[in-house]
């Protein structure tokens, strides 16, 4: 185990930030941030054998969480090979490669940019008997730490490597590690080759420029690659259909909580079950982005245990995997549990898990159920409900019935959230009100009144087949952190889309001409705010026409050299 170093990224971050992609481990963390060897120790429990790269600084703090959350809980009886997720706080203060991460965010789709505070933990556990040890168990997990979202991407490469890594240990993950380290960044609109043991995978990095709900990757003809590589459709999908089985016809309120970013409670009978339920329900409402906190698999051991049971005041606005019993009572104060069985595949329609009030979620009633008394603004999809019937007594295709589900959630999805882009671009100044010699206009104030009143005409209704009362519904949706989230990002981008145009209006006007019948502190005040914004623009990686950049330079420094010397040296020394 290495020494703590709070606050603090690894010397390998630190280069790649800078530019140095020749330094160990710099591809790596593109991908990951670490691969951890989780096992149990007699003396301590569960226990960090094993860090690659050797170099990367885990807090202790993250440490102990990453040893609890890859474990099952003790009731989950996992005998076997287990795979699961978790997602876990990151210290204070630690950084980031923050010029390669931006440039990655500024173009993939904003359910899968990096995350800034938090990582993901991508587990595979085995557990089978072995008399040579004390326990009379050989228990251990491979873990993959990234900052990374690829969730179907990572278990798929444990599958390869994991059951490698238990027959040959430390060498094997070194090799595959090194492997890793050859890959080609995750650039979004990508198709890579990703070769690891023996095995090519090909994956295309998904671009916000994608359109939502487009075709499945295919298989792109190369004659030079052998073996030939194994496709993967997506780095990302869950089976939507294999984890909604048991709630099919509760999708349309699950939907409502998520898209509110209610507190909600997912009890399951294992971490599998768990964070399988929790990542889809999450992406129920993509394209938004889920803006609240979620735990795919949490225990009582996290370090947000007492901040997220306390009874003093009103649960946060979390999704929480869990799979202890104990929870069911700390738990009762929450306003909505869902509480799941073994989720098993059949060619019948699964027992549908029932609503139920939550002062009957007891700790020895076992049943599955929805303990909730929230009410659903929007009505049931029976047509959705009956086509999915059908496919199951047809014995349709787990990817085909998944593939249903998507396109009817992404298209409430958009429905919903249509007429809050259309409103939205309505408070953009015109491209005629920015001009050169003044500051860029400001985006106009949302009016939620406003927007209300635009939806008799440009509402969900045009688009959704759905009835009920979708004013309440975005009522609700005004208040929740997702509205926020979404409100912020997109006003940041047209502030940024309004700072973009203001630089290519200034480029295009007689900046020479009006310097002459300035005044030096005039002419000063204006380089000064020129450089100001070249940098901000630079930061924030503004979209511009090719050349405006390079072309304000050059008038900054045409501009400094007909300054008398004294100002010249000031100028040319910030």
């Amino acid at each position: 185990m290495m020494d703590p170093l709070d606050g603090s990224g690894s010397p390998r971050r630190e280069e790649a930030e800078s530019g140095n992609s020749r330094c160990p481990w710099a591809r790596f963390s593109c991908w990951l941030e670490c691969v951890c060897v989780v096992t149990f120790d007699l003396e301590l429990g569960q226990a960090i054998e094993l860090v690659y790269p050797q170099d990367v600084k885990l807090t202790e703090k993250e440490k102990t969480s990453i040893c609890y959350l890859s474990f099952p809980d003790s009731y989950s009886g996992c005998l076997g090979d287990t795979q699961f997720s978790f997602r876990l706080r990151q210290s204070v203060g630690r950084r980031g490669a923050r010029s390669r991460e931006d440039c990655y965010n500024r173009d993939a789709p904003v359910t899968l940019q990096t995350e800034s505070s938090h990582f993901f933990g991508f587990v595979y556990f085995r557990q089978v008997k072995d008399t040579t040890v004390k326990r009379g168990y050989f228990q251990k997990s491979l873990v993959f730490v990234s900052r990374l979202p690829y969730t179907h991407l990572f278990h798929s490469l444990l599958q390869i490597v994991a059951p490698e890594f238990f027959e040959k240990l430390e060498p094997c993950l070194e090799t595959v590690c090194n492997e890793i380290d050859q890959w080609p960044a995750p650039v979004p609109g990508l198709t890579l080759n990703l070769p690891v043991m023996g095995v090519v995978l090909q994956v295309r990095i998904p671009s916000k420029s994608d359109k939502p709900g487009g075709s499945p990757v295919r298989a792109a003809a190369r004659q030079d690659l052998l073996p030939a590589p194994t496709l993967l459709p997506t780095i990302h999908e869950l089976d939507l259909f294999k984890c909604f089985q048991p709630v099919l016809i509760h999708l349309q309120m699950l939907w409502e909580l998520i898209l509110l970013g209610e507190p909600l409670v997912i009890m399951a009978p294992s971490p599998a079950v768990s964070s399988e339920m929790v990542l889809a329900l999450v992406s129920a409402i993509s394209p938004l982005k889920f803006c609240c906190d979620f735990r795919p698999y949490f225990t009582i051991h996290d370090s947000e245990f007492r901040e997220y049971t306390t009874r003093t005041q009103a649960p946060p606005n979390v999704v929480l995997g869990v799979t202890n019993p104990f929870f069911i009572k700390t738990f009762q104060s929450w306003p909505h549990v869902l509480r799941l069985g073994e989720i098993k595949m059949s060619g019948d329609l699964p027992k549908q898990v029932k609503v139920k009030k939550l002062s009957k979620l007891k700790t020895l009633d076992t049943k599955p159920g929805v303990f909730t008394s929230f009410r659903s603004f929007l009505h049931k999809d029976k047509i959705l409900i009956k086509r999915l019937l059908k496919g199951i007594q047809r014995k349709r295709p787990s990817e085909v019935q998944s593939a249903i589900i998507r396109r009817h959630l992404l298209e409430l999805t958009q429905s919903f959230i249509i007429p809050l882009e259309r409103y939205m671009a309505s408070l953009m100044p015109l491209q005629r009100s920015v001009t050169a010699w003044k500051t860029p206009p400001q985006v106009r104030p949302f009016s939620q009144d406003e927007f209300m009143a635009t939806l008799e005409h440009t509402g969900p209704q045009l688009t959704s087949m759905l009835k009920g009362d979708w004013m309440g519904l975005y009522r609700k949706f005004f208040r929740s952190p997702n509205f926020d989230g979404w409100f912020r990002q997109r006003h940041r981008e047209m502030t940024q889309k309004l700072e973009s145009l203001h630089l290519e209006v200034i480029c295009d006007a007689d900046l020479l001409g009006w310097t002459r019948e300035k005044s030096e502190v005039e002419i000063v005040d204006l380089i000064l705010k020129l450089r100001e914004k070249l940098v901000k623009a630079r930061r924030q990686q503004l979209q511009v026409r090719d050349g405006v950049l390079e072309k304000l330079d050059d008038f900054i420094h045409t501009i400094i050299e007909s300054l008398p010397e004294d100002l010249q040296t000031v100028l040319n020394t910030q």
